[in-house]
């Protein structure tokens, strides 16, 4: 499988001025996770995809409780940029000077055992870039909502451990996005060439 996007070590993405917060979303209640999402759209074109925060919500929660996260209480950042903030953290964290179709940032693991008093762990940080995900939808005849939502999951995935370093970290991770996205009822990403960038 080739794949252009990551995870990467901690980085976290910072919140320029030129943002637009759209605020927390509690997320997964039903299954005892609770998630605060700081969702930032950069990118006007985003909005071309409807309810963008629900969208946002839906995909993360559907990741977290397929991946069978369980009772954790935590925060993630998911920023909806361009291809040119997605090349800046791409150059500045992975050393690739290009952009990419989503970078995830890990940071803490929520399933580990936390102070009493302790503040919610935060998982981590997943950017998006609208041209390359549009152009990406536009070549595999997907819609870029469908792909927006693989790809958020995608990034999801990365925050709690998952990787496609080798082949069998590839097949599981494809495997389990597969049925996340049947769930939500988006067909199989990886029926054609396997792809993603």
């Amino acid at each position: 499988m080739t794949d252009d996007h990551s995870s990467s070590g901690p980085g976290p993405l910072p919140m320029t001025p030129s943002t637009a917060a759209l605020g927390s979303v509690g997320i997964g209640h039903e299954f005892g996770t609770e998630v605060d999402i700081d969702l930032v759209i950069d990118v006007d074109d985003w909005q071309t995809l409807g309810d963008v925060p629900a969208l946002v919500d839906r995909a993360i929660r559907a990741a977290l409780s397929g991946a069978g996260l369980g009772p954790v209480d935590a925060t993630l950042a998911v920023c909806l940029a361009d291809d040119d903030r997605v090349q800046d953290a791409n150059r500045t964290w992975r050393g690739q000077d290009k952009p990419t179709n989503v970078l995830s940032f890990p940071s803490d693991d929520p399933r580990l055992p936390r102070l009493p008093g302790a503040p919610p762990p935060h998982i981590g940080d997943i950017i998006l870039a609208w041209q390359t995900v549009s152009r990406e939808a536009l070549r595999d005849g997907k819609t870029t909502h469908d792909h927006t939502v693989h790809l958020l999951v995608h990034g999801a995935l990365h925050l709690i451990g998952y990787d496609h370093e080798d082949d069998g970290e590839a097949a599981a991770m494809e495997a389990l996005e597969t049925r996340i996205l049947a769930d939500l009822g988006i067909a199989d990403p990886y029926r054609g060439d396997g792809d993603l960038a």
